[in-house]
C-alpha cells in the first residue's frame, strides 16, 4: 500500500507540471492577498495627501495673487466666513448650524419617500413585464431632464411652500434609485428563482426570500446615487422663496459677491453628502456583507 506522501511524491513524478502549477497558484493567490492589502489600507493615506495638496495649490494661488480674491478667495477669508457664518454675523442673523439643519430635512425626507416609492416600482418593473412597460418610459422621459426644467411647473402646481422643495429632490432621487432595483432584480441568477420555486415557494415568498436578496447590492448602489442627486438637487430646490438652508445662502451670497461664502457653503454641501455616503457604505456592509467575498 502506497503513503499519502508516497502517492503525491507520485502524482508528482508522472506529471512533472503539476509540482510547477500548484506553485503559480500559490504565488497568485498571494499577489491578489498583497494587492488587495496594500488597496485598502492605503486609499485614506492617497486621499489624505490629496486634499492636502489641492489646498497648498489653493493657498498658493490666493497667496501670490495668481487669482483675483473675488474669484478665488484665500482659505483663510473662507475659514472666517465659516466662522461668521457659525455665530450669524454674515448674510442675515441666520447661524449655520440652521441652515445645515433645514436643508438635511428637505434631503433626508425626499429620500426617504424616494426610497419607500423608487425601490418597490424597480422591483416591479424587474418581476413584472406590465409594470416596466407602464413605469420604464415615463422614468426614462424624465431622467436626463435636468431639475430646473421642471422646477417652474412644480411651483405652478404646488406653490412656494416645503411640499415644492421636497418634491423636486424627490423626483431628482426617485430615477437613479428606480433604475438600480430593476437593474439588480434582472441580474438575479435564473437557477436561485427556480430553486426556490421547486421547493414550492410563493412569487411573494422569491421575491422577498430570493429577489431582493440578491438585489440588495444595486440597489443600496442606487441609494448613494439618488442621496448625491438629492445633495445636488438643494440649491435648485431652495431657490424659491426660500428663508434658510445652504442652497438658499450661497444663492443670497452670490447676489452680494459674496465669494467666500459662496465656497465656504461648497465645502459644507460636499462634506455633508460625503459624510452621507460613508454612512450608506456602512449600511451597505451591514446589509450585504458577503458583496466582494464571493
Amino acid at each position: 500500500m502506497v503513503s499519502p506522501s508516497g502517492t503525491k511524491a507520485l502524482s508528482v513524478a508522472v506529471d512533472p507540471n503539476a509540482a510547477s502549477e500548484r506553485s503559480q497558484a500559490r504565488t497568485r493567490r498571494k499577489r491578489v492577498h498583497t494587492y488587495g492589502a496594500l488597496g485598502q489600507g492605503s486609499t485614506w493615506q492617497i486621499s489624505l495627501v490629496t486634499t492636502l495638496l489641492l489646498l497648498a495649490l489653493w493657498w498658493i494661488a490666493t497667496r501670490f495673487g495668481w487669482v483675483k480674491p473675488l474669484f478665488l478667495p484665500s482659505p483663510k477669508a473662507t475659514f472666517d466666513a465659516f466662522i461668521g457664518a457659525i455665530n450669524g454675523n454674515t448674510q442675515g442673523d441666520t447661524p449655520l448650524v440652521q441652515h445645515i439643519l433645514v436643508s438635511v430635512i428637505r434631503v433626508l425626507a425626499a429620500f426617504a419617500l424616494a426610497v419607500v416609492t423608487a425601490v418597490p416600482v424597480g422591483i416591479a418593473m424587474g418581476t413584472s413585464r406590465i409594470a416596466r412597460g407602464v413605469a420604464d418610459p415615463i422614468i426614462e422621459f424624465y431622467r436626463p431632464l435636468p431639475p430646473l426644467a421642471y422646477l417652474p411647473l412644480i411651483v405652478i402646481w404646488l406653490g412656494i411652500d416645503e411640499s415644492a422643495k421636497i418634491t423636486l429632490i424627490f423626483l431628482a432621487c426617485f430615477a437613479p434609485l428606480a433604475m438600480a432595483s430593476k437593474a439588480g432584480v434582472r441580474s438575479v441568477a435564473v437557477e436561485q428563482i427556480n430553486a426556490a420555486r421547486s421547493l414550492g415557494a410563493t412569487r411573494w415568498q422569491v421575491i422577498r426570500l430570493v429577489v431582493l436578496p440578491a438585489a440588495m447590492p444595486e440597489i443600496i448602489t442606487g441609494m448613494r446615487i439618488a442621496i448625491g442627486f438629492g445633495w445636488t438637487t438643494l440649491v435648485a430646490a431652495e431657490m424659491v422663496a426660500a428663508t434658510a438652508g445652504l442652497g438658499q445662502m450661497v444663492l443670497n451670497a452670490s447676489n452680494f459677491l459674496r465669494t467666500d461664502i459662496v465656497i465656504m457653503g461648497i465645502v459644507v454641501i460636499g462634506v455633508l453628502a460625503y459624510v452621507f455616503d460613508l454612512l450608506m457604505r456602512q449600511i451597505e456592509k451591514v446589509l450585504t456583507p458577503w458583496k466582494g467575498k464571493i
